[in-house]
Order: structure tokens, then C-alpha cells, then sequence
């Protein structure tokens, strides 16, 4: 675990003076101090000009283009490729930053930049330094990503000029492993990035955005007091955060008794709603205080992955699920509730920056090997997961981001952390599996019916089971097959590379424990056709699938299982495919239907299954996402007279009861899975009646 400096030094007061001066309307007034501030030299710089090719390369190779150092954070281990000469020098536009990260909050002794010329590839490399003299630093390079040939040195050494107030520029020398390069760097910012936050709550809802960190007595000694803000914690992160815009309330009275939020009105909402939506990448990130998920109490909150094509952009909190009931007899409730709302909202918001949970660090797609760290006293971890629980968490807790994430957050190339940008969990390292020698569980994967056989646009449902195969009673997870960040889903089509498969939405779950008797079984079922990677299961041919179950010191591996999927049964099928195979109707199926008017199309074409192939399996799962948003009373966000607000869509019971007489014929589950076939059943008994089918599905 990392932690602050507990020594509160002048330097320490003159950062928090800072802090105050840049603070946004989100958090608590201040008074503006009327002294001089001095700028510690952590910070971006930027090199800009039209200089001579720094690089004898023109165009970068593929192999080129590959991370040249992994080693890591702690070591240098530089791989130089020099590249051909061309006789004489070109002028191009040079681009380059410098992140120096040496002083103010959390300092990690890095140095990183990005050098990014007109026609060539950027490279992207961060060093470890070590303070040499009074504002210099020197280290050597040991993490290349991009046009290496733009960065072959080892070695850089960073020489900051100070002004009156703080650093005015910075001289930096690249040498070993090729040529000596000397570039000046004009101070920016003392930030890496800003970001704009938005926060939007629905009605009746007060959004938690401060937390007065003494007000409660479960605290490290040496934590400051004072009234902290979401956004002075990721100023002090490194990005120059501020509230752009929210703070709207989203109507929900005409909601009646059911306030809670499905995924898919969920989803539905944050596109509607959040003012700075688009189908780009973007330093914003929006956060919606709900009240609760359909899921009930259990659910605290939730990072959708994607909005649109675009992931990591949104967050919503459910303020009266688990996290508003202190323990018995705690001596300062009602704090104990608005730090457990503030810790859950800085957690969700740390996904949408791409970090995963602390315990989950080694899964992924490697960027540098990170150690997992489930002790860790960071936001990116559960209070509830360490020994000794949540008074042991927050008695040592200083609500910050540990030392790995502060590198990931600061110094990664930008698009593995800006939202909207990388994928979810992209670029974090599944390394190799912890296989116990005397396994304790066993985890088998079903296809829906004995056949290994698929219909063309058939969407997958496989079931997941998980045994207990030792001769003791396990302490499991209540959630431990339904939270998908505890697996790791790898699907291989033949004669391509492997996908993983990436959910469209992550949950933050009550702790809960259950008991796993011997030879006992829990199961859960999993949508395998599409993600946020897109359709990972669509084309004719032949696939293999293998699941791992991420424990807390064990990793459960299933057997592959092989699928596949067979040729269209006529013209129809190939025609429809066109459509069905997108992003939009895999979104649709995996939320099970959607009322969002950019969504329409979706539903559009899952209708054109059911019309033109009213026989096929892919009828079965269409019928069910189109007829559940109009099987109830459905909520949608629409916008009017320059508003968005919350109207109730008016249940159509007989279309809803004609799509789902599917459910009829228990043959329905032979592709939608048992387990799922037996949710439906009950989930739209009232809109179907108490049929012998929906019956035996229950007792199945």
C-alpha cells in the first residue's frame, strides 16, 4: 500500500493553498489568500516549432511501432532501434510534451512525454528520475510505446527554470542509445489534463460531492481536515478538473412507486441527458445520483462502458442502496453514509479513467505488468475486501489513488485513459493464471441445449457453473458469477486471433457471502455474442471458448468448449445480418430492449427478424427485447422546450402478451437457457397468465 507524506511541511500548506485557489463552484467556498502562490515544478510543458527532423525516419515499421522497453516501473531496460539515414535534414512541425511528476501531491519520480511530428507516428516514453540538483532531475528511459525511432535514447535529465512564482520552462536532454537531442519545454499547467465533470441527480436525490474528512472518527491520525471535493481529488490525481455543466435535477414523480432504474433506462438516460454527449472522445465525464438500481439494495453503483461507440464515459450512484446503512452502534452515522456515497462516486469515476479494482490489476491487455494490490487503501478498492473490513479500511485510509494507479492516471498514453477513448480495462495485463495444485472449485461452461450448434444470428447464451469440488464448505461471493469483472471471457474463432469479451457494463455490488457445500453448484448465465468489442461471435464457422473465475487467491479455469455457428438459411438471413450485426441491436439484446429514440433502429431490425424469420431462434431473443420495454410501465429521459425530462411510456400489454407467447413453449429455453428461459417466465407472468409452460419453467 502507498500512502502520503504524513509530515505537513510549508511546502505541503502552500499546495493546499493552491488547491483552494483553483477550487470550482462543486466544492465548498473559499476564501481567495492574498499572498503569492510558488508552483511546485511537477507539471506539462510544451515544445512547439518547426525544427529540423529529430528522427532519420520517415515512416515507422510495423515492428517499430511495438512497446520497445517493458520492463518495469523500478528497472530501465531500453531497446533502441535506429532506423536509416537520409542525406539531408527535413524541417517538419514539431509537437512534444513533457509531464514532469517530481513534487505537489503524491509525487511518483517520473518523467514522461509524447513526441508527435507531422507525418511521422508518435512515440510515447516515461522515465524514472531522481533529483540530482536543485531543480534537475535525471533518469533512464524505460517504457517505449509508438515510433520508437523518434525516442532511440536511454537516458533523459530534465533542468526546470524557475520565475518568481514557480517554473517558467524546462531544458531536457535525451542521450545514450543514439544521438544527443537537447529541447526547451515551455511551462503550461501544473496539470496533465483537465476534464469536465457533470453531475445530474434524479429527483429527490441529493448528489454527495464533498466529505468533511474528520467527521467521523475512523481516520488516519495525520489526515488533513477539511471539506473535501470530488474534484480537488483528481486535481490532486493530476488533471484539472471542473464541474462544466449539470447539476439538473431529472424528474421521476411521474414514475410512481417504481423509481428504480433498469440498465437499459439507464443507458437510455445518460445518452438523452448528459449535455456534453457525443460520439467522441473526450476529457468529460458525467455522473448521475440515483436512487435505486432494479437489482435492489445490493447494487451500489455502476460504470456503463460504453455510450455509443465510446466507452467510459458514464457513472451512476444508487444513494439508497447498501451503501446508506451504517453498522450498529457506529458513533457518527449519517458520516458514515456520506463517506461511503463520496468513496463510491470517486470509485465508479476512477473506472471511467480506466482503472480497475485494485484487486484486478493483472487482467487485461498488458500495458506494463502491475501487480494486483488488494490491501491497497485507495478508491480503487472495496473498504469491505481488506482484513479487518471497513473500519480497518478507513482508519488508514486518505482517500487518494494509490501509487500504481497515479502512474497509470498520469503517465500511460493518453488514449488508454481519456473517456471515451481505449476501451474499458484496455491495456492493464492478464499475465498467466494462478492455478491452485489442489483445486477447491470446478467452472464448466453450457450451451443451452445439448447441440454445440448455433443458427446464424442465433445470439449465444452460455451457462456458466460453478462446483464445489474439495470436501469443505467455500465462502464464496454472493455475485461471484454475475459481476463480470470477476471473469475473464476469451473467444477464439479458427484461423483468427483470440477476443476478449468485454461486457457493457460493470457493477459495484454489496458484500455478500454465501456458503458453497460440498458438490454443491451455483450457476448464472452469460451473453457471449457481443460486447463493447462488438459482435465477437457472428460469422459462419467454427469458435472455442474458455472462461477463467478471477478469486481472491485462486484463478478457476474452464475447459474450452467449442462452438459453432452454422451457414444463413436463405437470402433473408444474409439480408438482415447487415443490420442485426451491430453494435446498437447487441446493446439492445444484452439489455433486453431499449425505449431510447436513438435506439429505434435497433428495434427496427430486431422486428424485421420476427416478420421475415418468425421461426429462427434469433425470433425467440428478439421478441423478448422488443416486448419487454412495452411488457410495464417504461421511463425515458425526452427532451422538450430545451429540457430533458422523465416521462412514463404507457405498458401496450397486448402486443407485449402476442411477442411473448414464445414463453409458451418451453422449447424457448433450448435457446435462451434454462435459467434465463425461468426469469422471463416470472418476470412477465402477469402479462402472459399462469400457463402449464411458464409453470414447469419455474420448477425448473
Amino acid at each position: 500500500m502507498s500512502t502520503q507524506d504524513t509530515g505537513k511541511t510549508g511546502a505541503d500548506a502552500l499546495r493546499t493553498d493552491i488547491e483552494k485557489q483553483q477550487a470550482q463552484p462543486i466544492d465548498p467556498p473559499i476564501t481567495p489568500i492574498p499572498i503569492p502562490i510558488r508552483l511546485p515544478n511537477s507539471g506539462l510543458y510544451i515544445s512547439q516549432g518547426l525544427i529540423l527532423n529529430p528522427s532519420p525516419l520517415l515512416q515507422a515499421s510495423e515492428e517499430e511501432m511495438t512497446v520497445e522497453a517493458q520492463a518495469t516501473p523500478e528497472q530501465a531496460v531500453p531497446v533502441p532501434v535506429p532506423g536509416p539515414a537520409i542525406p539531408i535534414p527535413v524541417p517538419f512541425r514539431n509537437n512534444e510534451e513533457l509531464r514532469l511528476d517530481v513534487d505537489g501531491f503524491y509525487p511518483q519520480m517520473k518523467a514522461s512525454g509524447r513526441i508527435a511530428n507531422f507525418r511521422l507516428a508518435p512515440a510515447h516514453w516515461i522515465a524514472n528520475v531522481a533529483q540530482i540538483a536543485p531543480n534537475t532531475y535525471q533518469g533512464a528511459i524505460w517504457y517505449k510505446e509508438g515510433n520508437s525511432a523518434l525516442i532511440p535514447q536511454t537516458t533523459v535529465r530534465v533542468e526546470v527554470t524557475r520565475g518568481l512564482f514557480g517554473p517558467t520552462s524546462a531544458r531536457v536532454t535525451f542521450s545514450g542509445g543514439g544521438p544527443t537531442r537537447i529541447r526547451t519545454f515551455q511551462y503550461r499547467s501544473r496539470y496533465f489534463h483537465p476534464v469536465s465533470l457533470e453531475f445530474d441527480v434524479a429527483q429527490g436525490v441529493t448528489a454527495t460531492t464533498t466529505y468533511q474528512t474528520h467527521s467521523h472518527p475512523t481516520r488516519p491520525a495525520t489526515l488533513p481536515n477539511e471539506n473535501l471535493g470530488i474534484t480537488t481529488v483528481f486535481r490532486r490525481t493530476g488533471f484539472e478538473a471542473a464541474v462544466t455543466g449539470g447539476q439538473n435535477s431529472i424528474p421521476i414523480a411521474a414514475a410512481g412507486a417504481n423509481a428504480r432504474w433498469s440498465d437499459n433506462e439507464m443507458h437510455d438516460a445518460m445518452q438523452v441527458h448528459w449535455s456534453q454527449f457525443g460520439n467522441i472522445s473526450q476529457w468529460a465525464l458525467w455522473t448521475l445520483f440515483a436512487s435505486l438500481h432494479e437489482q435492489g439494495t445490493g447494487l451500489g453503483g455502476i460504470m456503463f462502458d460504453d455510450i455509443g461507440p465510446n466507452h467510459r464515459q458514464g457513472t451512476s450512484l444508487f444513494v439508497d442502496s447498501f451503501i446508506k446503512n451504517p453498522p450498529n452502534g457506529d458513533p457518527a452515522p449519517a458520516a458514515w453514509v456520506n463517506r461511503m456515497i463520496f468513496w463510491t462516486a470517486v470509485h465508479e469515476m476512477g473506472h471511467a479513467f480506466n482503472l480497475a479494482h485494485s484487486w484486478q490489476k493483472h487482467l487485461g491487455t498488458p500495458w506494463i505488468p502491475l501487480a494486483s494490490e488488494p490491501n491497497a487503501r485507495s478508491f480503487m478498492n472495496y473498504p469491505f475486501n481488506v482484513p479487518g473490513g471497513v473500519p480497518a479500511f478507513f482508519g488508514d485510509f486518505e482517500f487518494r489513488f494509490s501509487d500504481q494507479e497515479l502512474l497509470f492516471m498520469r503517465h500511460a498514453p493518453f488514449r488508454f485513459v481519456q473517456q471515451g477513448n481505449a476501451d474499458w480495462f484496455d491495456h492493464h495485463g492478464f499475465q498467466e493464471a494462478r492455478i491452485s495444485p489442489e483445486p477447491k472449485l470446478s467452472l464448466r461452461i453450457e450451451p443451452p441445449r445439448a447441440s454445440n450448434k448455433f443458427e446464424f444470428l442465433e445470439p449465444i447464451v452460455l451457462t456458466l457453473r460453478l462446483r464445489n469440488t474439495s470436501g469443505q464448505p467455500q465462502l464464496l461471493d454472493s455475485h461471484v458469477l454475475a459481476s463480470g469483472e470477476n471473469l475473464t471471457v476469451v473467444i477464439k474463432k479458427q484461423g483468427k486471433p483470440a477476443r476478449e469479451l468485454t461486457a457493457y457494463a460493470q457493477r459495484c455490488w454489496q458484500e455478500s457471502k454465501s456458503v458453497l457445500a460440498p458438490n454443491q453448484e451455483i450457476a448464472d448465465t452469460l451473453f457471449l455474442s457481443a460486447g463493447t468489442n462488438g459482435w465477437d461471435i457472428a460469422e459462419p464457422g467454427n469458435y472455442t471458448v474458455q472462461v477463467a473465475l478471477h478469486l481472491e487467491e485462486e484463478d478457476v479455469i474452464s475447459e474450452p468448449l467449442k462452438l459453432r455457428v452454422t451457414p444463413p438459411q436463405g437470402r433473408d438471413a444474409e439480408v438482415l445480418a447487415q443490420d442485426v450485426i451491430s453494435d446498437e441491436v447487441g446493446r439492445v439484446l444484452a439489455f433486453d430492449g431499449t425505449q431510447c429514440q436513438p435506439l429505434q433502429s435497433a428495434n427496427n431490425h430486431l422486428r424485421a427478424v420476427i416478420a421475415k424469420m418468425p421461426d429462427s431462434k434469433a425470433a425467440t431473443h428478439a421478441r423478448v427485447a422488443v416486448a419487454a420495454p412495452i411488457a410495464q410501465d417504461y421511463k425515458r429521459t425526452t427532451p422538450k422546450d430545451g429540457r430533458h425530462t422523465l416521462e412514463v411510456a404507457q405498458a401496450d400489454y397486448g402486443e407485449a402478451r402476442q411477442l411473448l407467447s414464445a414463453l409458451n413453449n418451453s422449447s424457448a429455453a433450448e435457446t435462451l437457457s434454462a435459467i434465463d428461459y425461468e426469469y422471463y417466465c416470472k418476470r412477465f407472468a402477469s402479462v402472459l397468465g399462469e400457463t402449464k409452460a411458464i409453470k414447469a419453467g419455474r420448477a425448473k
